[in-house]
């Protein structure tokens, strides 16, 4: 790999002295210089305004990067800013008069033009032709590009007009019609947002009108055809989204043992790694030691280190690399060592992994699979549950919540058939829980946006996933005793979100809801009760308010009292769910405090 850092002296506005050690990037990344005894970078330095010296380095480093493989930083100094770090400021604001009358005399142009005269390539005369011409024909293709974006919206402008003023002659409000409509006919280079804010503005003005029917048609199909150009593409529309994956059970013969559940993930990463020859892993132990929970015990060994690897700590990175094989057709599952750390690297996620769908409205694509555990331990860096922040983060990317190792084993099936990014959180007390061997590994797949509805019952609904699912299912058993029928719904998926809408069909059936999880108030089990309530309607159906139950604001204490006061527990959703009860039928169910 070549690299080049583009070296104008300044960020923004603030000088380099103010921003790199030394005033001087390649200066100190020194250390990184390969020599005859060690590996590393080859590091080369060239002046941004001397074009020869640009191209004889260019070469130098292409042939040494494809030949000797070995990666080259080029660090191009002395660059000037024509305009400084964008239009919409100056950066005589920031720079001396003798910075100025340096990058007027060093323009990258002017020094070109200097060197083509000076070797007799062309005489200035020539060059100012030249000059000309390229300036008609940037000017002509700016035309012609903003006459291709305003002509269709003109068109658009002009038919709501025409609507309007049909609209008009048969309105008492006629008048304020009209001029709704000249204001909009009078603005010359229209954009969309004058185009329906008119047409919702009039809307108003006809609620009682026979007219209003035909506008309401037209705003609805309006946004029906443009919203798409700025909305599409944030997943997948192809015929390989994570939803057009069909679900695959898993099987188990008659003598199916039960194992600790590390084995299954592990197997099926065996299963994996044979089925798929672009597939790899690497990231934080997940090479030599197969991951700090042995779910990859013995695959360096077998696959090698390429395609199980270790990488230093250093989340950003890991993300960095996994997105760029990812686009090279590779299909790379990047390891994140715990839930908390990936808070390093949810930027890269946010801004470049969750967007480049949708940016690219689906021209570019990179299917990487980030692993990670979390949820339930003991002690502060090791045990966060901060999902609100990462679902509101990173939307475009699916966040997978398997409650156990067979279903996360079975995301990953499903999501190498992808072509789709996602992050799989699995639940880093479950590596040693039981669980039956299936024996068709590599090929069961969980469907992604689909719920499970562990338990039946009748008297409400408790939803949650991942570790503080188990902790669920026990507190509605124990509820079972006291006479309080629980159904119990593991999400699976926080992103899709229960896209058959069967959460809400439980609560018409229970007519009351509790969601549990080990965020922060407000964090995912906000996210979930929206879902539910909101877009899903299931406030039609609802006899007590709708409630949640998270973790403690700050973040887990140490150790296994730590756990109990930091995050729900069996004795705090059967208590919640048992007040919920009281306040339904206080003689059946007395107060407990």
């Amino acid at each position: 790999m070549v690299m080049s850092v583009w070296d104008d002296e300044y960020g923004i506005s603030v000088h380099a002295r103010h921003q790199t050690t030394k005033e001087n990037i390649s200066e100190i990344l020194k250390g990184f210089q390969r020599d005859e005894d060690t590996n590393g970078y080859e590091i080369l330095r060239v002046k941004g305004w001397d074009y020869p010296a640009l191209v004889e380095t260019y070469q130098k480093a292409s042939s040494i990067a494809r030949t000797e493989h070995i990666p080259v930083l080029i660090h191009v100094q002395e660059l000037t800013q024509p305009q400084g770090h964008s239009t919409s400021g100056s950066h005589e604001r920031y720079k001396s008069k003798e910075r100025l009358e340096w990058e007027t005399e060093f323009d990258c142009v002017a020094k070109m033009k200097e060197w083509m005269i000076a070797n007799n390539i062309a005489s200035e005369e020539e060059l100012n032709e030249i000059d000309k011409a390229s300036k008609k024909e940037v000017l002509d293709g700016k035309k012609a590009a903003w006459a291709a974006f305003t002509t269709p919206i003109k068109a658009e402008q002009q038919e709501l007009v025409g609507l309007l003023n049909s609209i008009a002659a048969g309105s008492p409000n006629k008048v304020f019609i009209e001029k709704h409509a000249n204001d909009l006919a009078s603005i010359k280079e229209p954009i969309r947002k004058d185009i329906l804010t008119t047409a919702r503005k009039v809307l108003r003005l006809i609620i009682q009108e026979s007219g209003k029917d035909q506008l309401a048609t037209w705003i609805e199909g309006y946004f029906a055809k443009i919203q798409p150009k700025f909305s599409s593409h944030l997943f997948s529309e192809s015929n390989k989204s994570v939803t057009s994956i069909e679900e695959v059970k898993p099987k188990y013969d008659n003598s199916a043992e039960e194992v600790d559940a590390r084995l299954v993930i592990r197997d099926n990463f065996d299963a994996i790694f044979s089925k798929y020859p672009e597939a790899l892993i690497f990231g934080e132990d997940s090479g030599n030691i197969g991951d700090v929970n042995q779910g990859l015990e013995g695959m360096q060994e077998k696959y090698g280190e390429f395609r199980v690897a270790d990488a230093g700590i250093r989340e950003a990175t890991i993300l960095g690399q996994g997105i760029g094989m990812a686009m090279r057709g590779l299909r790379p599952i990047a390891e994140i060592q715990y839930l908390d750390y990936l808070l390093y690297a949810i930027q890269i996620m946010s801004d470049d992994l969750a967007t480049l769908q949708y940016r690219t409205q689906g021209r570019q694509k990179a299917p990487l699979i980030i692993r990670t555990r979390g949820h339930r331990l003991e002690g502060i860096w090791h045990s966060g549950s901060p999902m609100g922040m990462i679902i509101n983060a990173i939307r475009g990317i699916h966040v997978l919540v398997p409650r156990n190792m067979t279903k996360a084993a079975g995301f990953y099936n499903t999501l190498l058939e992808a072509d789709e990014p996602a992050l799989i959180v699995e639940c880093l007390n479950g590596y040693r829980l039981k669980e039956k061997m299936p024996t068709n590994l590599g090929e069961f797949k969980t469907p992604i946006g689909v719920v499970e509805t562990i338990k039946e019952g009748s008297d409400i609904t408790l939803v949650s996933y991942g570790s503080t699912l188990r902790l669920v299912e026990q507190a509605a058993n124990e509820l079972e005793s006291f006479g309080i029928s629980a159904e119990v719904i593991d999400i699976q998926s926080l992103l899709p979100f229960d896209i058959n809408h069967d959460i809400v069909k439980s609560v018409a059936k229970t007519n009351r809801l509790l969601v549990i999880d080990e965020d922060v108030p407000g964090g995912a089990s906000a996210y979930i009760l929206q879902e539910i309530v909101e877009n899903q309607k299931a406030y039609k159906h609802l006899d007590s308010e709708p409630q949640t139950l998270a973790s403690k604001a700050h973040r887990p204490a140490y150790g296994t009292d730590g756990d109990y006061f930091s995050k729900p527990s069996v004795e705090d959703i059967f208590e919640k769910v048992y007040a919920i009860m009281n306040e339904v039928n206080p003689t059946k169910y007395p107060s407990l405090y």
